[in-house]
């Protein structure tokens, strides 16, 4: 199964997708847009701006879509992720972030070709015992997400992958995850 992995930062994706990984060694665990661009060369500002995660956006898109052929590959992070935080770091720079036609496009076919959508929204209290960076944006990045999942608001997912949200303990979400694909 397609798999990718949502939601802000510090909500627990790649610790679930390791874990996940570990546990169904078939699987391919493909890694974070912002690293798989980092590594590339790709400079990025101090902090979270629109024209970088636009740049994400776009790669998460190439990423999924240059791997249709995969079977079985869990993604960290998908386009949700990069819509509302462009939404969010669109709006404190300004202005109102909306994709072009081609882009949305692509951002259709790419979520149609995965065959599930995990959901980690924050906790209370928050299982995340560091210090997370830019902890405003992650709460409102963690809202607009909710919005969107939830609601469908942008109408990208009706007829699209499946939807699980989890909340819990760490084994707890694995426990979960792991139930819906071998099931």
């Amino acid at each position: 199964m397609r798999i990718a992995v949502t939601g802000t930062h510090g909500s627990g994706k790649t610790t679930l997708i390791d874990d996940f990984v570990a546990a169904y060694p078939g699987y391919e665990h493909e890694q974070e847009p912002y690293w798989a661009l980092a590594q590339q060369g790709t400079p990025f500002a101090d902090g979270a701006t629109s024209a970088d995660l636009e740049e994400q956006l776009q790669q998460s898109c190439t990423m999924i879509l240059g791997s249709v052929a995969s079977p079985d590959i869990v993604y960290d992070r998908c386009p949700l992720d990069f819509i509302a935080y462009l939404e969010v770091v669109a709006a404190q720079e300004g202005f109102e972030w909306t994709p072009s036609g081609k882009l949305l496009g692509r951002i259709e076919k790419a979520l149609a070709s995965l065959g599930l959508v995990v959901f980690l929204p924050l906790s209370r209290p928050d299982e995340i015992d560091v210090t997370i960076e830019f902890p405003r944006l992650r709460s409102k990045v963690d809202t607009r997400l909710k919005s969107i999942i939830r609601n469908d608001e942008l109408g990208l997912l009706e007829g699209g992958p499946g939807f699980l949200e989890l909340r819990g303990t760490r084994a707890e979400r694995l426990v979960r995850l792991a139930n819906l694909v071998a099931g």
